[in-house]
């Protein structure tokens, strides 16, 4: 489904959605002015094309006892891809690396970590990220306040 295709009605929905995914869908369909019938089939319809993919709970790091997030971003010593997979198999196998971004300019991977404290950060750096093979350069930035979390994605198509 193209951007394009989604009429307001969709996309106060998902704006809806974004904010309290929890909502009922009588309360849902009350906040977009809909009947609980028409709206249940458009959030069908929308998570049956896509455009929602999926569902979860919004977790407070600091109170699960990850309260140390860094970035950073990876340079590998080879762009072949048998190194760009394995590279991302194991990403994906490290619990710490909540996101990882492929990118353009000087570095190759951007990575956004959460981990207990310094000490959690250090091994995960030297035992894992630096102990890769085909790792060739690191570079890490520790957040020190978060200025503005991710609220969603802007759906006023500006």
């Amino acid at each position: 489904m193209a951007a394009d295709s989604l009429d307001r009605t969709d996309i106060l929905l998902l704006a809806e959605l974004q904010r309290a995914g929890r909502q009922t869908n009588a309360e849902l369909a009350e906040r977009v002015n809909l009947s609980p019938s028409a709206c249940l089939r458009r959030v069908q319809r929308l998570e049956r094309e896509g455009v929602i993919s999926g569902y979860r709970a919004l977790l407070d790091p600091e109170r699960l006892g990850l309260g140390l997030h860094a970035f950073v971003r990876v340079q590998l010593d080879h762009h072949d891809s048998a190194a760009i997979a394995s590279f991302g198999d194991f990403v994906n196998q490290w619990d710490e690396v909540i996101a990882c971004h492929a990118l353009t300019g000087d570095m190759d991977y951007l990575l956004h970590v959460a981990v207990r404290d310094l000490e959690h950060f250090s091994r995960f750096l030297l035992d894992r990220l630096l102990a890769q093979a085909g790792v060739d350069d690191v570079n890490s930035s520790f957040v020190l306040r978060t200025v503005k979390a991710d609220r969603g994605l802007p759906l006023d198509g500006g």
